[in-house]
């Protein structure tokens, strides 16, 4: 659905000049729901308006549908639903009347569907978009974007500042049309999208640290607890898989990033001595994706003192 070699994206020139995108290369798959993570800042909008071609990409290329990002026509656009959090709409117009502007543009608008939209998502059809919450406005975008049942659905950050209830609606109406299109989103609010999500792309600082399915991502990522005979230190030299090392008493614990259940007792002793006792927990997205963050925080303080 969408392929993305070798993209760049500078702002700015000369020494003043900011790269947002260093090198990004990912492969969204056909029907997956496809998750660009990274903190504010790390490239995940400026990723997607160059795949919209609303940017141009300073070197590299993409491919949206087949087709160069650089060169969408109207034929893919009315294949395209995008949902932005800082999305233009009229603000002189009513739900009605926006969405009756828009019907006409996408040969396979349902009106069937927009109607049942509309309503799952309690959205007054008389109410003006200008007097409509944030929360209101981004549902009356994804009411916009689902009713001509598109191949691709981009969502970039979905859900920053929407309170609890409106986040619930939004998730359960895109939940229902899940198996119809594939879904590119981009969020910091990563407790949404665990669940959601079946693969996962991580930006930090314009480039991609990886991307895998979650599946692969819960199965190798365990937080690891390690308790000993004495008070435990961390050793001068620890695997490079064990990431975010720290000790409470007697107990040493870590994030183990290459997880393997057979041989692991084998590989703590062979770090550690007079282990009693190793127990492992599962982690969420949300403590997978701090742990990543501290680890590449880490390595750019290293580079910087090097």
């Amino acid at each position: 659905m969408i392929q993305v070699e070798n993209l760049w994206k500078r702002f700015g020139r000369g020494i003043s000049g900011n790269d947002a995108l260093r090198g990004l290369s990912f492969t969204v798959p056909d029907g997956s729901a496809y998750a660009l993570i990274g903190a504010n800042g790390a490239g995940k909008t400026t990723t997607i308006k160059i795949l919209m071609n609303i940017l141009e990409a300073t070197r590299g290329s993409a491919t949206v549908l087949g087709v160069d990002s650089r060169r969408l026509s109207p034929r893919e656009l009315a294949q395209i639903g995008y949902v932005s959090e800082n999305q233009d709409m009229p603000g002189a117009l009513t739900v009605a009347e926006y969405l009756d502007y828009l019907r006409p543009f996408y040969p396979t608008w349902d009106r069937e569907r927009e109607d049942s939209i509309r309503r799952q998502l309690r959205l007054p059809p008389e109410r003006k978009i200008r007097d409509l919450s944030h929360g209101m406005r981004m549902k009356m975008s994804l009411a916009c974007a689902l009713p001509f049942k598109p191949k691709l659905l981009v969502l970039d950050e979905p859900f920053s500042g929407l309170d609890p209830l409106v986040r619930d609606e939004f998730m359960e109406e895109l939940l229902s049309q899940a198996g119809e299109m594939t879904v590119l989103m981009s969020s910091h609010e990563l407790g949404e999208i665990d669940g959601v999500a079946t693969h996962v792309a991580f930006l930090d600082e314009g480039r991609l640290l990886f991307e895998e399915s979650m599946g692969d991502l819960n199965a190798r990522f365990r937080e690891v607890h390690v308790t000993l005979e004495r008070e435990a230190a961390i050793p001068g030299q620890v695997p490079k898989d064990w990431l975010y090392v720290r000790t409470a008493g007697s107990v040493l614990t870590f994030v183990d990033a290459r997880f393997a259940e057979n041989g692991l007792g084998e590989r703590v002793r062979s770090v550690l001595s007079g282990v009693r006792n190793i127990d492992t927990e599962a982690m969420a997205l949300r403590s997978i994706f701090t742990t990543l963050a501290r680890a590449a925080r880490a390595a750019r303080e290293q580079e910087g003192a090097l």
